[in-house]
């Protein structure tokens, strides 16, 4: 059983359309507030991502995702710094694909009961988060130049990508995932709390 399920029983589709639509709304919101780093800048999306995977379960979690990846698509500017669908072609790109796959497995967690107390969910945050490197530098080391993608950023040494694509986020994200963890466990105890 997903906190959503717990707090709001039974999923309609309707309550699960509505549910993906204000997460991905939730993370739209999340991404603009960020801080410019270059070519990559740091936002408080993984913290939103994490809390919605955790707290949705895998399926919603990822179409949530595909929802908020969807509105960037069409044009809106959900992506850091107000960017819409230019992003995909974009340094970013890989991070936003594999942000379906960390919603997706954060979910997985907690729909197995792996997420549930305070230092199992920290530890899957903070290895969820580990994880989102491995897309993100995939794309600008090697799958951005096999689309036929030129920029500064595309087919670099491993040592660009980790001075501008993970060393200046590792303390940030490790913060973000276990604050993640502590709202939805927090979130857990005061709904069983209510319910006790």
């Amino acid at each position: 059983m997903t906190l959503t399920q717990a707090a709001f029983g039974k999923t309609t589709l309707t309550r699960q359309v509505l549910l993906a639509l204000g997460g991905a709304a939730l993370i739209a919101a999340a991404t603009q507030v960020s801080v410019p780093f270059f070519p990559v800048p740091m936002t408080l999306q993984t913290l939103a991502i994490l809390i919605v995977g955790l707290s949705f379960g895998a399926r919603l979690g990822t179409a949530t995702l595909l929802t908020y990846l969807g509105y960037g698509a069409m044009g809106l500017p959900v992506f850091a710094n107000g960017m819409n669908g230019l992003a995909f072609a974009g340094p970013t790109a890989g991070f936003l694909l594999g942000f379906v796959l960390m919603a997706w497995l954060a979910g997985l967690a907690a729909d197995r009961g792996i997420a549930r107390g305070v230092v199992s969910t920290v530890l899957v945050a903070l290895v969820l988060s580990m994880l989102l490197y491995l897309p993100g530098i995939a794309w600008p080391m090697a799958v951005a130049s096999a689309t036929g993608i030129e920029a500064g950023w595309v087919g670099q040494e491993i040592g660009v990508y980790w001075t501008h694509f993970i060393a200046p986020f590792l303390i940030g994200d490790a913060v973000k995932a276990v604050i993640a963890a502590l709202i939805v466990t927090g979130a857990w105890k005061a709904f069983k709390g209510r319910t006790a």
